[in-house]
């Protein structure tokens, strides 16, 4: 390798430091270097490959669709490069390093909280960094290894891969319906009061819809109460709200204690999507295959 190859080589992995990191400050303190020096170093690699990579003001830095590009390719050989050096080390924690996730709320709160001790335990060279929110955004420029998401996910250069289906629920609680009766047919829902849940991305409430092999009942519903947070509609139809369309995955024990009913299980085959998401289709780095494994374990119904 010549000197100029070493240049570019170091120049790429200060870039993902700055994007990792989210500024020249934070990239500086990771790599043990000071802010000029980084700063020089994107300099330096922006010349030698002759396009921007970074627009920089005095509050933030985000990539240029350029840089983008180059962070989509650079990002898992990098990985890959600390797994192989960990490997040919002869270390026994192949598992290591930073993983940054971008996390859907339900899965981070209700699912994955009560087990990240045990994860933390079986990797000790693993550093998680967990950042749990409703919309995805931006996975390159906000420099996140990986991000866990329910719901089909639209095209893009994104690996998209599938890790289970849960069924969705109609449920009520006794209270709610002690108090307003119990519906005896999913077009029964028109007399009730249902507790509607925004869609994320389309930012509108999810349309009710009922499957029973092939055949598919949408029922419009209603109801004064539209929440965008899981934790918040799976608490308010225990208080007896109304009637909701919760995940399978996670109310199992309320199912089992009787303070939520599923009121239609004749209806049993609405199912929703749980996706990882990547950068990259080369083979991920060893701490990002841990990590999905991890969550296909804990999520095991």
């Amino acid at each position: 390798m010549d000197t100029q190859d070493g240049r570019i080589l170091s120049g790429v992995g200060v870039l993902a430091a700055v994007v990792e990191g989210g500024s020249f400050v934070r990239a500086a303190e990771a790599l043990g270097l000071t802010q000029p020096a980084v700063s020089r170093a994107i300099a330096r690699l922006e010349a030698r490959i002759g396009v921007r990579l970074l627009n920089r003001t005095t509050r933030s830095v985000t990539l240029t669709p350029e840089g983008r590009g180059l962070y989509e390719e650079i990002s898992p050989l990098l990985a890959g490069i600390g797994d192989a050096v960990t490997l040919v080390a002869g270390s026994s924690a192949a598992v290591r390093g930073r993983l940054r996730v971008n996390m859907d709320p339900y899965v981070g709160s209700l699912l994955l909280a009560p087990h990240l001790a045990r994860l933390l335990e079986r990797y000790p060279e693993l550093s998680l960094e967990l950042i749990t929110r409703a919309e995805l955004g931006d996975l390159v420029a906000e420099g996140f290894h990986i991000a866990v998401r329910f719901g089909e996910q639209p095209p893009s250069s994104m690996v998209a891969r599938k890790l289970l289906e849960t069924r969705i629920l109609t449920v009520a609680a006794p209270t709610y319906l002690e108090k307003h009766g119990r519906p005896v047919t999913p077009a029964d829902l028109v007399h009730h009061t249902c507790i509607q849940f925004q869609d994320p991305v389309a930012r509108q409430p999810f349309e009710w819809e009922f499957r029973r092999g092939h055949r598919i009942l949408p029922v419009k519903t209603i109801g004064r109460l539209l929440l965008t947070d899981v934790r918040t509609m799976l608490g308010a139809c225990l208080a007896g709200a109304g009637v909701a369309q919760v995940l399978a995955l996670g109310v199992q024990e309320h199912l089992n204690q009787g303070t939520l009913v599923e009121l239609f299980p004749d209806w049993p085959d609405e199912r929703f999507p749980l996706y990882a998401l990547y950068p990259s289709r080369r083979l991920p780095p060893a701490r990002l295959r841990a990590f999905i494994e991890f969550i296909l374990d804990v999520t095991k119904t």
